[in-house]
């Protein structure tokens, strides 16, 4: 019995001199630090007290970033109409309110467009960008997009239209020629670190923008000097909800983030942490990633993005407090709805699909859904997944992938039959030319994918950070295990294992009984609890007294003012002798 199809991998130990060189540390923490590659006392300061005014990058070491400002700076002092272009996700939505709320602050004219994914889709648009130029702006600035827009951004060129494109998403075939170009994974690119989200390629403008102009004060201006570090919990958002690495200058600008978050001035946000029944003042890197950003998300993945900006950018309570509970009803259906398509993308697929790739699809899906429903996909098969829906009669998908497999790489193999398609490692979307098209894109990309992962074991794998007993976690390594965090990618939770603690009592739990919560114990009689978000089907394989082996992280669960130790399991088994982890090779 094991309640996922993952490979158990324990981690080897750390090297018997690591807890010499790092004598401050707690020995489970000693491991963990070494397992992501710090190994000299200057990387581990740099990683667990992440400072700013080291680690953050001078926003000029883009290479078109003094082009960039100049251009801004010349249409806020001629009044022209700058406009924002977005995305209609949550980082799209959060660089487009950074962009904004500094134009706003600087007493410029300025305007957001965010296309709408039902009619639109992803990306600049030919019909927007002449919508745009007829209201008489001059200068167009991209958030999230436009990277692969060589169409329409010669276009915007032709219509007088200065282009300005930041974005984060890879470099495609073709690229394009704007009038400057923002973006840290493109070719002869200077910037030193190419990780940064949408929002956070908008944030080094805003830098660069109030360096140049000494906040403000060449527009007659006065913001106070730290005036963009307001900003950041926009920033936060982004990077956590986007899935970007957290390492880097991304690990300083979340930290620094999360107390900026926790202090928000946005009435939006204020309004939104309370209909989530939290405390703004502990917010967590783990509660932007599962409360906020879904919700931020939620717009524009059934209705308009603009729900979403408008809660971010509010200064009314009123408004707020109407703009949460909309965003919040939307989330709850969105929950809904990609609960519905995903139990019919498994129908379809079946439970022991033969080839490489799982493929559904339905033309009365909602576009907004297909990213999701492929994830999960993804989790339940252990294979690259892709959904297809409908948009503007076009058939469009989201793909997702596994860890052994670079997606946007294997949709460059069989572009001939793509209209449009862009993304990242992990995760794209894409246009077909015909409607008629997805049978030759499956055969093929299922040719292709068969192929990459030819000789290569891509049973998807748990790797396992250390062994520790239940009862050897104590509020004293809840505490030291606090400064790894902010978690996500590239800096994920730690995981444990627990050999042999018994099962004391069983509870399905949630809405529809979907998790599961036990009571185990282990040596001295210590008793844990433990949840299992989605696990609550494998409660009728278990038994009060049986004894099993749990990967597990280590939280805490709090209620009414009261805190304590609570394991999220992340996977389980029955113990058997013969059935241990495998070491890492």
């Amino acid at each position: 019995m094991r309640f996922t199809n993952r490979q158990w991998q324990l981690a080897p130990p750390a090297p018997p001199d690591s807890a010499r060189e790092f004598p401050e540390l707690h020995p489970v923490l000693v491991g963990l630090v070494v397992r992501r590659g710090l190994t000299t006392q200057a990387a581990v300061d740099e990683f667990l007290h992440p400072d700013w005014s080291q680690d953050v990058h001078d926003p000029f070491r883009f290479r078109e970033m003094e082009r960039v400002v100049e251009r801004l700076i010349a249409a806020v002092e001629r009044k022209e109409l700058i406009v924002v272009y977005g995305d209609y996700d949550a980082d799209g939505v959060c660089a487009s309110a950074t962009l904004a709320e500094t134009f706003r602050a600087l007493g410029a004219r300025w305007d957001v467009y965010i296309p709408y994914r039902h009619t639109e889709g992803y990306g600049l648009h030919l019909n927007a960008i002449e919508a745009i130029a007829k209201r008489g702006a001059k200068v167009i600035v991209t958030v999230d997009c436009g990277s692969s827009n060589v169409v329409e951004i010669a276009r915007a060129a032709e219509l007088g239209l200065d282009l300005i494109v930041t974005d984060h998403h890879h470099e495609p075939p073709e690229r394009p020629q704007p009038y400057a170009l923002i973006n840290p994974w493109f070719t002869g690119e200077t910037y030193p670190f190419q990780g940064l989200s949408a929002a956070g390629v908008a944030f080094k403008v805003v830098q660069a923008l109030l360096q140049k102009t000494a906040y403000g004060r060449t527009f007659g201006r006065e913001l106070p000097e730290g005036w963009e570090k307001w900003l950041l919990d926009l920033v936060t958002i982004s990077t956590i909800a986007d899935m970007v690495p957290l390492l880097g200058e991304n690990r300083t600008l979340v930290s620094y983030g999360l107390t900026v978050l926790r202090k928000t001035r946005r009435l939006g946000l204020h309004a939104l942490i309370r209909t989530a029944r939290k405390q703004v003042e502990r917010l967590t890197a783990e509660d932007v990633a599962f409360v906020i950003g879904p919700r931020i998300n939620s717009a524009g993945r059934l209705n308009h993005a603009s729900t979403a900006f408008r809660l971010l950018m509010s200064t009314e309570e009123t408004e707020a407090a109407a703009l949460s509970d909309d965003l919040t009803s939307t989330n709850t259906e969105r929950q809904k709805l990609t609960k519905l398509v995903y139990d019919a993308s498994r129908q379809q697929i079946g439970e022991q699909p033969a080839g490489p790739v799982v493929f559904a699809g339905d033309a009365a899906w909602s576009p907004g859904l297909l990213g999701l429903v492929a994830g999960k996909l993804v989790q339940h098969y252990g294979k690259p997944a892709f959904v297809f829906g409908s948009l503007n009669g076009e058939t469009v998908a989201s793909g997702r992938s596994i860890e052994s497999l670079n997606i946007i790489e294997t949709l460059a193999e069989v572009r001939s039959l793509l209209s449009r398609y862009g993304g990242h490692e992990q995760a794209c979307g894409f246009t077909l030319k015909s409607r008629a098209g997805r049978t030759a894109f499956e055969r093929q990309v299922s040719r292709v994918v068969a192929r990459r992962l030819k000789g290569i074991d891509a049973r998807p794998s748990l790797v396992i950070d250390a062994v520790l007993a239940i009862e050897d976690v104590t509020w004293e390594l809840v505490e030291r295990l606090e400064v790894l965090e902010p978690y996500g990618v590239g800096n994920r939770k730690p995981r444990f294992l627990a050999r042999g603690v018994v099962v004391t009592a069983i509870e399905r739990v949630g809405g529809d009984l979907q998790h599961l919560k036990l009571a185990v114990t282990g040596g001295d009689h210590i008793v844990r609890k433990m949840i299992g978000f989605t696990f609550g089907e494998h409660g009728e394989r278990l038994t009060v007294g049986d004894t099993i082996d749990v990967v597990y992280e280590v939280g805490v669960h709090e209620w009414n003012g009261n805190r304590e130790i609570e394991l999220k399991m992340i996977d389980a088994r029955h113990s058997h002798e013969d059935e241990t982890p495998d070491p890492l090779q």
